[in-house]
């Protein structure tokens, strides 16, 4: 794998290395997504197991977030090489007062985890809810990424498991209720 350029070229090892190096000097600008960062977006939720339909449509769904105030995209750029992304929406409670914060999405760089990148997208994501109104944070994370389950562990999450269960339709396909 190689650290991801906002131009969605690969980089060299010289290169590689200089990212790490911006890195370690703090020289990581975390900043709201934009349409040009499409390809690179791509290629760092493709990491995640996700295939894109293209940078065209990752564009509009950049530009979709941007428009709308409940939900933000962020990213960790090092000298325009992007290294991680965040998004989250705002959903209200119905039940109670106040509302929820969700990460829908995050993925650092291969090449770029440990470094501190996940805990600053995180705190900008958190940040974004707790402006709007948030009492709490949420996330999911798929039962085989166990590093991801220590990483929000040790940022205060608790581990759900046991006391809530996720249920998801696919509404492309939808299927008749069991009588």
């Amino acid at each position: 794998m190689v650290a991801l350029h906002t131009a969605g070229r690969a980089l060299s090892r010289h290169l590689l290395r200089l990212s790490h190096r911006l890195v370690e000097r703090g020289n990581v600008q975390i900043r709201p997504a934009q349409a040009t960062d499409a390809a690179a977006v791509n290629e760092l939720l493709e990491q995640l197991g996700y295939v894109q339909d293209g940078t065209a449509t990752t564009a509009t769904r950049i530009q979709t977030w941007d428009d709308d105030p409940s939900s933000a995209t962020y990213v960790a750029d090092a000298d325009g090489n992007l290294l991680g992304l965040v998004a989250v929406h705002i959903c209200p409670f119905f039940q109670l007062a106040g509302s929820s914060g969700r990460i829908m999405a995050l993925v650092v760089s291969d090449h770029a985890r440990g470094q501190g990148i996940g805990g600053q997208l995180v705190a900008v994501a958190e940040s974004f809810a707790a402006s709007r109104g948030c009492t709490r944070m949420e996330v999911t994370s798929a039962d085989r990424r166990q590093a991801a389950h220590t990483f929000y562990r040790h940022r205060g999450y608790q581990d759900q498991t046991g006391t809530s269960s996720r249920f998801l339709r696919d509404l492309n396909h939808p299927t008749e209720a069991a009588h």
